[in-house]
Protein backbone atom coordinates (compact mmCIF):
# COMPACT_ATOMS: atom_id res chain seq x y z
CA UNK A 1 0.00 0.00 0.00
CA UNK A 2 1.63 3.45 -1.23
CA UNK A 3 1.72 6.69 1.08
CA UNK A 4 -1.13 7.66 -1.60
CA UNK A 5 -3.69 5.51 -0.64
CA UNK A 6 -4.17 6.95 3.33
CA UNK A 7 -4.69 10.38 4.45
CA UNK A 8 -4.09 11.21 8.28
CA UNK A 9 -4.99 7.59 8.90
CA UNK A 10 -7.45 6.54 6.99
CA UNK A 11 -7.42 4.10 3.97
CA UNK A 12 -8.87 5.61 0.56
CA UNK A 13 -11.11 2.59 -0.52
CA UNK A 14 -11.94 2.01 -4.64
CA UNK A 15 -10.07 2.04 -7.94
CA UNK A 16 -6.50 2.96 -8.20
CA UNK A 17 -5.96 5.67 -11.38
CA UNK A 18 -2.89 5.79 -13.39
CA UNK A 19 -3.99 9.60 -15.06
CA UNK A 20 -1.10 12.07 -14.26
CA UNK A 21 -2.56 15.28 -12.81
CA UNK A 22 -2.28 18.06 -15.84
CA UNK A 23 -1.49 21.53 -14.21
CA UNK A 24 -3.93 24.48 -15.08
CA UNK A 25 -3.66 28.21 -14.41
CA UNK A 26 -5.80 29.52 -12.36
CA UNK A 27 -7.44 25.75 -11.27
CA UNK A 28 -7.33 23.02 -8.08
CA UNK A 29 -7.42 19.37 -8.88
CA UNK A 30 -8.75 18.73 -5.29
CA UNK A 31 -9.57 15.05 -3.71
CA UNK A 32 -13.47 13.96 -4.54
CA UNK A 33 -14.31 10.25 -3.58
CA UNK A 34 -11.55 8.20 -2.80
CA UNK A 35 -9.10 8.61 -5.85
CA UNK A 36 -11.15 10.74 -7.84
CA UNK A 37 -10.46 14.37 -8.05
CA UNK A 38 -12.34 17.12 -9.44
CA UNK A 39 -10.80 19.98 -11.53
CA UNK A 40 -12.51 23.63 -10.09
CA UNK A 41 -11.55 26.82 -10.69
CA UNK A 42 -9.50 28.46 -7.72
CA UNK A 43 -11.65 31.40 -7.45
CA UNK A 44 -14.77 30.32 -9.01
CA UNK A 45 -17.61 28.09 -8.05
CA UNK A 46 -16.87 25.10 -5.91
CA UNK A 47 -18.13 22.04 -5.26
CA UNK A 48 -20.13 22.03 -1.65
CA UNK A 49 -21.75 19.67 1.19
CA UNK A 50 -24.74 20.58 -1.11
CA UNK A 51 -23.67 18.50 -3.97
CA UNK A 52 -22.18 15.63 -2.25
CA UNK A 53 -25.38 14.98 0.08
CA UNK A 54 -27.49 14.90 -3.22
CA UNK A 55 -25.38 12.14 -4.54
CA UNK A 56 -25.08 10.40 -1.21
CA UNK A 57 -28.73 10.38 -0.66
CA UNK A 58 -29.85 9.40 -4.63
CA UNK A 59 -27.32 6.62 -4.25
CA UNK A 60 -28.63 5.27 -1.28
CA UNK A 61 -32.02 5.15 -1.83
CA UNK A 62 -32.34 4.34 -5.74
CA UNK A 63 -33.41 0.73 -6.03
CA UNK A 64 -31.02 0.10 -9.43
CA UNK A 65 -29.56 2.50 -11.27
CA UNK A 66 -28.04 1.17 -14.87
CA UNK A 67 -28.28 5.18 -16.14
CA UNK A 68 -28.26 7.54 -14.18
CA UNK A 69 -28.87 11.84 -15.31
CA UNK A 70 -27.49 14.93 -13.57
CA UNK A 71 -29.24 17.97 -14.38
CA UNK A 72 -27.71 21.12 -14.27
CA UNK A 73 -24.71 19.73 -13.44
CA UNK A 74 -21.93 22.04 -13.12
CA UNK A 75 -18.13 21.29 -12.82
CA UNK A 76 -19.47 17.44 -12.53
CA UNK A 77 -19.10 16.83 -8.26
CA UNK A 78 -23.08 14.97 -8.27
CA UNK A 79 -22.38 12.56 -11.40
CA UNK A 80 -18.60 11.90 -10.02
CA UNK A 81 -19.38 11.02 -6.68
CA UNK A 82 -22.59 9.16 -7.42
CA UNK A 83 -20.63 7.27 -10.23
CA UNK A 84 -17.61 6.41 -7.79
CA UNK A 85 -20.78 4.87 -5.90
CA UNK A 86 -21.93 3.22 -8.99
CA UNK A 87 -19.14 2.01 -10.44
CA UNK A 88 -21.54 0.08 -13.14
CA UNK A 89 -23.61 2.87 -14.35
CA UNK A 90 -23.27 4.90 -17.35
CA UNK A 91 -24.23 8.53 -16.94
CA UNK A 92 -25.41 11.87 -19.06
CA UNK A 93 -25.15 15.24 -17.43
CA UNK A 94 -26.66 18.55 -18.80
CA UNK A 95 -25.07 21.91 -17.91
CA UNK A 96 -25.54 25.30 -19.42
CA UNK A 97 -22.06 26.99 -18.42
CA UNK A 98 -18.76 26.16 -20.84
CA UNK A 99 -16.26 26.68 -18.06
CA UNK A 100 -18.56 24.19 -16.36
CA UNK A 101 -18.31 21.47 -18.98
CA UNK A 102 -15.12 22.17 -19.73
CA UNK A 103 -13.91 21.36 -16.36
CA UNK A 104 -16.37 18.28 -15.72
CA UNK A 105 -14.81 17.02 -18.95
CA UNK A 106 -11.24 17.57 -17.17
CA UNK A 107 -11.95 15.09 -14.50
CA UNK A 108 -14.10 12.75 -15.92
CA UNK A 109 -10.72 12.12 -18.28
CA UNK A 110 -8.73 12.14 -14.99
CA UNK A 111 -11.07 10.19 -13.18
CA UNK A 112 -11.39 7.43 -16.32
CA UNK A 113 -14.90 7.75 -16.93
CA UNK A 114 -14.61 9.14 -20.22
CA UNK A 115 -16.41 6.00 -21.38
CA UNK A 116 -19.12 6.23 -18.95
CA UNK A 117 -20.23 9.80 -19.22
CA UNK A 118 -21.59 11.31 -21.78
CA UNK A 119 -21.65 14.98 -21.02
CA UNK A 120 -23.70 17.74 -22.85
CA UNK A 121 -23.55 21.50 -22.77
CA UNK A 122 -27.29 23.36 -23.02
CA UNK A 123 -30.07 24.31 -21.04
CA UNK A 124 -31.81 21.17 -19.62
CA UNK A 125 -35.19 22.63 -20.77
CA UNK A 126 -35.09 22.98 -24.44
CA UNK A 127 -36.30 20.82 -26.99
CA UNK A 128 -33.66 17.93 -28.02
CA UNK A 129 -30.66 18.45 -24.99
CA UNK A 130 -32.50 15.01 -24.36
CA UNK A 131 -34.19 12.52 -26.23
CA UNK A 132 -37.99 12.00 -25.66
CA UNK A 133 -36.66 8.00 -25.42
CA UNK A 134 -34.01 8.77 -22.94
CA UNK A 135 -35.21 7.22 -19.62
CA UNK A 136 -32.92 6.94 -16.55
CA UNK A 137 -33.04 4.98 -13.19
CA UNK A 138 -31.45 7.95 -11.39
CA UNK A 139 -31.97 11.66 -11.59
CA UNK A 140 -29.60 13.67 -9.58
CA UNK A 141 -30.48 17.50 -9.01
CA UNK A 142 -28.88 20.04 -7.08
CA UNK A 143 -30.53 23.16 -8.07
CA UNK A 144 -29.85 27.28 -7.51
CA UNK A 145 -32.16 28.08 -4.40
CA UNK A 146 -33.21 31.60 -5.16
CA UNK A 147 -34.74 33.52 -7.87
CA UNK A 148 -32.72 36.36 -9.24
CA UNK A 149 -32.98 39.79 -7.57
CA UNK A 150 -33.30 38.22 -4.03
CA UNK A 151 -29.79 38.18 -2.72
CA UNK A 152 -26.19 39.55 -3.48
CA UNK A 153 -24.99 37.42 -6.31
CA UNK A 154 -21.61 37.25 -5.91
CA UNK A 155 -18.33 37.96 -7.69
CA UNK A 156 -17.96 35.64 -10.04
CA UNK A 157 -20.40 34.67 -13.33
CA UNK A 158 -20.03 30.74 -12.67
CA UNK A 159 -21.20 31.18 -8.94
CA UNK A 160 -24.08 33.31 -9.33
CA UNK A 161 -25.83 30.42 -12.05
CA UNK A 162 -25.20 27.97 -9.38
CA UNK A 163 -26.70 30.04 -6.45
CA UNK A 164 -29.38 32.05 -8.65
CA UNK A 165 -31.90 31.10 -10.91
CA UNK A 166 -30.47 32.04 -14.08
CA UNK A 167 -32.31 29.18 -16.31
CA UNK A 168 -35.50 27.94 -14.25
CA UNK A 169 -36.05 26.56 -10.87
CA UNK A 170 -36.88 23.94 -8.55
CA UNK A 171 -40.38 23.34 -10.47
CA UNK A 172 -38.09 22.64 -14.04
CA UNK A 173 -36.02 20.20 -12.58
CA UNK A 174 -38.92 18.45 -11.25
CA UNK A 175 -40.50 18.42 -14.65
CA UNK A 176 -37.72 17.24 -16.22
CA UNK A 177 -36.93 14.86 -13.94
CA UNK A 178 -40.40 13.09 -14.12
CA UNK A 179 -40.08 13.03 -17.92
CA UNK A 180 -37.29 10.89 -17.99
CA UNK A 181 -37.74 8.89 -14.94
CA UNK A 182 -37.75 5.01 -15.80
CA UNK A 183 -39.92 2.95 -14.60
CA UNK A 184 -39.46 2.58 -11.06
CA UNK A 185 -37.01 5.27 -11.12
CA UNK A 186 -36.23 7.50 -8.45
CA UNK A 187 -35.11 11.91 -8.28
CA UNK A 188 -33.18 12.93 -5.73
CA UNK A 189 -33.07 16.69 -4.91
CA UNK A 190 -31.62 19.17 -2.27
CA UNK A 191 -33.25 22.48 -1.28
CA UNK A 192 -34.13 24.95 1.29
CA UNK A 193 -35.44 23.87 4.42
CA UNK A 194 -37.36 27.40 4.82
CA UNK A 195 -40.94 27.30 5.01
CA UNK A 196 -41.19 29.09 1.58
CA UNK A 197 -38.77 27.11 -0.02
CA UNK A 198 -40.38 23.62 1.21
CA UNK A 199 -43.51 24.97 -0.27
CA UNK A 200 -41.65 25.21 -3.92
CA UNK A 201 -40.42 21.64 -3.99
CA UNK A 202 -43.77 20.30 -2.93
CA UNK A 203 -45.70 22.36 -5.07
CA UNK A 204 -42.90 21.34 -7.92
CA UNK A 205 -43.27 17.63 -7.12
CA UNK A 206 -46.96 17.52 -7.45
CA UNK A 207 -47.93 19.72 -10.32
CA UNK A 208 -45.40 17.28 -11.99
CA UNK A 209 -46.41 14.00 -11.11
CA UNK A 210 -43.98 13.38 -8.50
CA UNK A 211 -44.14 11.83 -4.83
CA UNK A 212 -42.02 12.78 -1.85
CA UNK A 213 -41.10 9.29 -0.56
CA UNK A 214 -38.27 10.24 1.69
CA UNK A 215 -36.96 13.35 2.85
CA UNK A 216 -33.94 13.96 5.41
CA UNK A 217 -33.74 17.65 7.26
CA UNK A 218 -29.76 18.39 7.25
CA UNK A 219 -28.88 20.71 10.14
CA UNK A 220 -24.79 22.02 8.84
CA UNK A 221 -24.83 22.97 13.00
CA UNK A 222 -26.52 20.45 15.39
CA UNK A 223 -28.00 23.71 17.75
CA UNK A 224 -29.45 25.26 14.59
CA UNK A 225 -32.73 24.66 12.73
CA UNK A 226 -32.52 22.68 9.27
CA UNK A 227 -30.80 24.60 7.15
CA UNK A 228 -31.57 22.03 3.67
CA UNK A 229 -33.44 19.42 3.05
CA UNK A 230 -32.77 15.90 0.65
CA UNK A 231 -35.44 14.79 -0.95
CA UNK A 232 -36.35 11.12 -3.05
CA UNK A 233 -39.16 11.65 -5.28
CA UNK A 234 -40.68 8.95 -7.56
CA UNK A 235 -43.60 9.41 -10.05
CA UNK A 236 -46.93 8.81 -8.25
CA UNK A 237 -48.17 6.75 -10.92
CA UNK A 238 -45.62 3.80 -9.96
CA UNK A 239 -46.72 4.28 -6.56
CA UNK A 240 -49.71 2.33 -4.54
CA UNK A 241 -52.32 4.65 -3.93
CA UNK A 242 -51.96 4.70 -0.47
CA UNK A 243 -48.09 5.82 -0.45
CA UNK A 244 -48.77 8.62 -2.94
CA UNK A 245 -50.04 11.46 -0.81
CA UNK A 246 -47.17 10.01 2.18
CA UNK A 247 -43.79 10.80 2.78
CA UNK A 248 -41.38 9.40 5.35
CA UNK A 249 -39.35 11.88 7.15
CA UNK A 250 -36.20 11.14 8.40
CA UNK A 251 -34.59 12.45 11.55
CA UNK A 252 -32.59 15.58 11.08
CA UNK A 253 -28.50 14.76 9.75
CA UNK A 254 -26.30 16.86 11.83
CA UNK A 255 -23.32 18.10 9.97
CA UNK A 256 -21.52 19.39 12.88
CA UNK A 257 -22.11 19.17 16.66
CA UNK A 258 -22.30 21.92 19.30
CA UNK A 259 -18.73 21.76 19.96
CA UNK A 260 -17.64 22.13 16.10
CA UNK A 261 -16.55 18.38 15.46
CA UNK A 262 -17.74 16.61 12.53
CA UNK A 263 -21.10 14.67 13.43
CA UNK A 264 -20.39 10.74 13.77
CA UNK A 265 -23.12 9.90 11.41
CA UNK A 266 -21.50 12.59 9.05
CA UNK A 267 -17.86 10.96 9.20
CA UNK A 268 -19.28 7.18 8.64
CA UNK A 269 -21.43 8.60 5.91
CA UNK A 270 -18.62 10.81 4.37
CA UNK A 271 -16.76 7.45 4.74
CA UNK A 272 -19.48 5.68 2.55
CA UNK A 273 -18.93 8.07 -0.42
CA UNK A 274 -14.92 7.75 -0.42
CA UNK A 275 -14.35 11.12 1.49
CA UNK A 276 -12.07 10.82 4.82
CA UNK A 277 -13.97 10.92 8.29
Amino acid sequence: MSSTDQFKGWTKPGPRLSTEPQPVAGVTLDAISGHFRIYQLRDGHRFSTDDILTAWYGTAWAPSVERALDLGSGIGTVAMVAAWRLPGAQFTTVEAQEVSVALARKSAIYNQLINRFDIRQGDFRDAGILGVDELFDLVLGSPPYFPLGTGIEGDHPQKIACRFEVRGNVKDYCKVACEHLAPGGVFALIFPQQDDQARRVAEGAKENGLTIVRQRPVRLREQDDPLLCLHLMARSADLPEWIRDSTWKEPDLIIRTKEGAIHPEYSAIKMSFGFPP
